[in-house]
């Protein structure tokens, strides 16, 4: 076994680890709970913290109330901890007030068709009976979203550019090729984050130094790589709210929608996790040398089980106020029974069998 670095904390019971936030859309409330109750255990200590999407929403939440926090001199400054559970609260708390993004679809396609009924209008990720008509650059031409004047006025952006601890990494994808974009420090903007959550079939593609992005799901949801490249814990704890698998074949058009969506926003995740198990293979098998180039990681996962997994995709789009606190709580609880199991791997070894959960059977000589 690999020997592994110096935990840069001084204090030997805390445990510094990464974040993965998963995208999802309203699902994320999920990912809210989780990291309310992470930043209530004063045992855990935070390196880097990776988002796509809903994943991003809450990673600049989360690093605001450090950074702001971090930058008040005042005697009676608040603790960072609390100033980001209390910014986590105050977008969720803003993303009820504002409704869903599939309300707004709605209300769109009523003044379009001339008011046909809600259930009529689909609010799957990837399209509607709206979308298969006319793109975003039709029926909102305004490019209309209230997330971003919900972001403009809760977070502030230069104070995360100069934060040192934890480190922010946001996710899109560049139209043009598919790739993944990562946003960071000065390059972490409102625009990045805007790009990170862009739904193609709902809004505009955002532009950013005349390139333009789509929602960061479809190429790394989250990104892995600059939780390896740029921070030094091992440890990463996924926040997973696409369920891997579904028991059932989905037979309705509705039911093959919501689970191409998942499939979709997963396809990047079980790419990196193949080649994460690949590298910690090499490593254990000393065919690769352990450095500064190449770490075996400790993967861990925080997942909502069978409660998540029985809301459709579609809900993804539902801002419901009553709905977001219930994700929020089963958030809270998924958390803290997980700190109950696992706290004690944090730094020893992973909590998640990547070959059986994310890789699958692969050749004998791979």
């Amino acid at each position: 076994m690999s020997t592994l670095p110096e935990n840069p904390t001084s204090d030997p019971s805390l445990r510094r680890v990464n974040l993965a936030l998963q995208g999802g859309g309203s699902h994320g409330a999920f990912t809210w709970g989780v990291l309310d109750a992470l930043l209530a255990d004063e045992r855990i200590e935070f390196d880097g913290i990776s988002g796509a999407s809903a994943g991003a929403v809450n990673a600049v939440a989360l690093a605001h109330g450090f950074a702001t926090a971090q930058r008040d001199n005042s005697p009676e400054k608040t603790y960072p901890r609390d100033a980001a559970r209390a910014s986590l609260s105050k977008i969720w708390q803003g993303v009820a007030a504002m409704g869903s993004l599939g309300s707004m679809a709605d209300s769109i396609s009523k003044m379009l068709i001339g008011g046909w009924v809600t259930n009529r209008v689909s609010a799957n990720l990837t399209g509607s009976t709206l979308t298969q008509w006319m793109s975003p650059y039709q029926s909102n031409p305004l490019d209309i979203n209230p997330l971003r004047k919900l972001l403009q006025a809760e977070i502030d952006f230069h104070a995360i550019a100069s934060l040192q601890a934890p480190k922010a990494f946001v996710s899109a994808t560049h139209v043009a090729t598919g790739r993944a974009e990562i946003f960071s420090g000065k390059h972490l903007t409102l625009q990045a984050v805007m790009a990170s959550t862009c739904l193609p079939t709902l809004f505009q593609a955002v532009e950013i130094d005349g390139q333009h992005y789509w929602d960061g799901g479809f190429s790394s949801n989250p990104s892995l790589l600059p939780l390896i490249s740029e921070c030094s814990s091992r440890d990463i704890i996924m926040v997973q709210i696409n369920p891997l698998r579904r028991a059932n074949i989905p037979r309705t058009s509705h039911d093959i929608a919501d689970r191409v969506n998942e499939l979709t926003f997963n396809a990047s995740l079980l790419s990196q996790m193949r080649t994460i198990d690949f590298i910690n293979r090499l490593l254990a098998d000393g065919r690769l040398q352990e450095g500064e180039k190449y770490k075996s990681l400790l993967l861990h996962r925080i997942d909502g089980g069978e409660a998540l997994e029985n809301l459709p995709s579609s809900s993804k789009m539902s801002a419901d106020g009553a709905m977001i606190e219930k994700l929020f709580e089963m958030g809270q609880g998924a958390a803290k029974r997980w700190l109950r199991r696992h706290f004690e791997a944090l730094g020893q070894q992973s909590t998640v069998n990547i070959r059986r959960d994310y890789v699958g059977s692969l050749p004998q000589e791979f």
